[in-house]
């Protein structure tokens, strides 16, 4: 297991099709960046779930899993499954945020998801956002799309319980869903930490990477 570092980041993006798409995907993460460097700014977008009990979720969630962070939170209200009709304003909403943000690190649905509104979204963020580190979280589901991620953030065992009290907790309009539970959601970061020796951990799909492994060209200066 190789592992490189991506430097100190100061700002990150972080996108979801839906609300708690970002929490579930990177909640680890995002915990993990925020309480290591407390002022991190984060900008999120959500495209569906504006103006309902959804986004009133989302908004206490990802200040719960931001902690001390200078977040920025957009929720629009595309309709949910519906994206692909709706291309152009969710196109709009990513360059809207691309103008606005200058992240080091930016967190999305991955393009291999099966849910056509997480692919879509994926497939912008790849070309608003083309010299920018993109990881593609993944999200449990009936479909049985998980991949063999090229990505991973280990996390420690009372992040990964944080995690899951923390989605518990903040979206309870999920909880009837059987796929919405602590096992699952245990389960893969199990999986995950297992792949990268690791108690527990998320992982993310790359689509691009460029390496820097030369000489700093300004260390003989």
């Amino acid at each position: 297991m190789i592992r490189l570092r991506a430097g100190r980041p100061t700002a990150v993006a972080a996108v979801g099709a839906h609300c708690d798409d970002i929490a579930i995907g990177a909640g680890g993460t995002l915990l993990t960046l925020c309480l290591a460097r407390p002022g991190l700014r984060v900008d999120a977008l959500v495209l569906s779930g504006g103006g309902g009990e959804r986004e009133q979720e989302e908004r206490a969630a990802l200040a719960a899993f931001c902690p001390g962070a200078d977040l920025r939170l957009t929720v629009l209200k595309l309709p949910d499954g519906r994206l692909p009709a709706h291309w152009e304003e969710a196109k709009d909403a990513v360059e809207e945020l691309r103008a606005g943000a200058e992240p080091d690190l930016v967190l999305a649905p991955r393009t291999e998801d099966a849910h056509q509104d997480h692919r879509g979204l994926a497939r912008l963020m790849t070309t608003a956002f083309r010299d920018h580190l993109v990881l593609g979280y993944e999200i449990v589901k009936w479909d049985g799309d998980l991949g063999r991620p090229a990505a991973y953030q280990p996390l420690t065992p009372e992040i990964a319980e944080r995690k899951v009290r923390l989605l518990q907790e903040h979206y309870p309009s999920q909880r009837h869903r059987p796929w919405y539970d602590r096992e699952a959601f245990l389960g893969l970061a199990r999986i995950r930490g297992v792949e990268c020796h690791s108690r527990y951990a998320e992982a993310f799909d790359i689509n691009k990477i460029t390496l820097d492994l030369g000489d700093d060209p300004c260390a003989c200066c």
